[in-house]
């Protein structure tokens, strides 16, 4: 891997590519990516909490914590809109100096591809690629992706197909979504001089069968595999690379159900319709917003914070309950966290989950429905093993898809007990957290800080 700085007086091109779950554990079996290694170096990565992709994507382009960016989880509970709401994706959420404002202080006319990290919407970048599904107004969806500028969608589409949005997230998702992904940025890289790239496989298998399953060492072949060509290309045309990662997935198996104990005690209000039980946030003096293994807790009345907070220090799996101090010392105390955030046990998760009876649930929990659910729902990742004709019915719904008529894909299972995989803690140790893989050696460190990722680019990128 070439490490000269271009000496014709024009910027160092980077490639930074977020393999989301790679560990030192998997790294064992990718030797395309071990060669990188090899060139330059690696090093363990301290993510921030909560250690999701949203919040700590955010801090490797800002260099802050969650409580200056605001990016508190994928999600959060939008009390000027009485809301709870996931992955949104306009840029103007993440507060602060992006990686790119910074590089363009010193280089003017830095050019910068953003292919699929999140947030990617409206931000001050010369191309975009980020998923977006066309929304019918007969409530069928298509899979697509949104780009900047617009001609960039027919371009890519045109080179390697539409978007598959089914192997992005959901029973289906598998290594399509991010051999297109690697394809983009194939196309992309030579035009630019930062090219950002999310790569999403890891999170799939890992979170489905654990982090030391068959199938897991499978995903990071496929993986290494994948990326080759990548690599190749930034190979040959010297451009620095730095591979990293937001997480390391760990075993995590036994499912806390936050909401159901709030509702039980009478904290949890729903409001029933057709579609089911719907949980109401407008008139709940406390509710979870579940995101992996941290949720935040939001409380109406400060007055019964500290009632809340017993409460929640009694449930199984619960390792800890932050109130707004010990968000501080963490680096979560920002407006939009909750007036209490959980962090789970080790071997443990938070579920959505409100109802308290399965017939009552909304029609949305059994299908793939990541803007519905108020929280995260790694049982999307499942066909209902309960059900031995899911597979034929999901058939029949894409045919009627395929038909142009309207379909509800009900696959889910409503039993959280195939999770095997989870994240969102501080991880334990080196070898299952996340790391940094650098080619360029002059760079070395014996280990990053996610608030220092920026920092290390913007070096790699205004180097002379």
């Amino acid at each position: 891997m070439s490490t000269t700085a271009p000496s014709d007086g024009h910027p160092e091109k980077l490639l930074v590519v977020d393999v989301v779950g790679l560990t030192p554990d998997l790294l064992q079996h990718m030797p395309r990516v071990q060669r990188v290694a090899a060139s330059g170096f690696s090093a363990p990565l301290t993510p921030v909490l909560p250690a999701v992709t949203c919040s700590v994507q955010s801090t490797f382009l800002t260099g802050t914590t969650p409580a200056e960016h605001g990016i508190v989880g994928n999600g959060w509970y939008f009390r000027d809109l009485g809301e709870v709401l996931l992955w949104r994706q306009h840029n103007r959420l993440v507060q602060g100096e992006k990686l790119w404002d910074v590089i363009r202080r010193e280089k003017p006319g830095y050019k910068v591809a953003n292919v699929c990290w999140w947030y990617a919407m409206g931000a001050d970048v010369d191309s975009t690629v980020t998923p977006r599904p066309v929304y019918h107004a007969d409530g069928k969806k298509d899979p697509d992706c949104w780009t900047w500028p617009p001609e960039l969608h027919d371009r890519l589409v045109g080179e390697l197909g539409p978007f598959p949005l089914f192997t992005y997230w959901g029973p289906t998702a598998a290594i399509p979504s991010s051999r297109w992904i690697v394809g983009a940025a194939r196309s992309l890289m030579p035009e630019h001089d930062l090219t950002l790239v999310y790569v999403p496989h890891l999170d799939y298998d890992l979170q489905r069968f654990g982090p030391e399953s068959q199938q897991a060492r499978d995903a990071a072949k496929e993986v290494d595999d994948v990326l080759a060509p990548l690599l190749d290309d930034a190979e040959r045309a010297g451009v620095t690379v730095v591979l990293l990662s937001e997480y390391g997935i760990t075993r995590a198996d036994r499912p806390v159900d936050v909401n159901r104990l709030l509702r039980r005690e009478g904290w949890l209000h729903v409001h029933h319709n057709a579609t089911g039980e719907l949980l109401d946030p407008w008139t709940s003096r406390a509710f979870a917003v579940a995101d992996h293994q941290v949720a935040h807790v939001y409380v109406k009345d400060p007055a019964d914070v500290e009632e809340v907070a017993t409460l929640l220090r009694g449930l199984p799996g619960v390792d800890l309950v932050l109130d707004r101090a010990a968000q501080a010392e963490h680096g979560i105390d920002h407006e939009r966290a909750g007036e209490l955030v959980l962090v789970a046990d080790p071997d443990a998760w938070f579920t959505y989950y409100y109802w308290l009876d399965d017939a009552n649930a909304p029609d949305f929990a059994k299908a793939v429905e990541i803007h519905k659910k108020p929280g995260y729902d790694p049982a999307e990742l499942f066909f209902d093993p309960d059900d031995r004709f899911v597979k034929a019915r999901a058939g029949l719904t894409l045919a009627k898809k395929l038909a142009g008529l309207r379909y509800t894909m009900s696959v889910v299972p409503l039993d959280p007990s195939p999770v095997s995989g989870s994240h969102g803690r501080l991880p334990a140790r080196p070898e299952e957290g996340p790391m940094l893989i650098c080619s360029e050696p002059s760079v070395k460190t014996e280990h990053v800080a996610a608030t220092d990722v920026r920092d290390l680019l913007v070096r790699l990128a205004t180097r002379a």
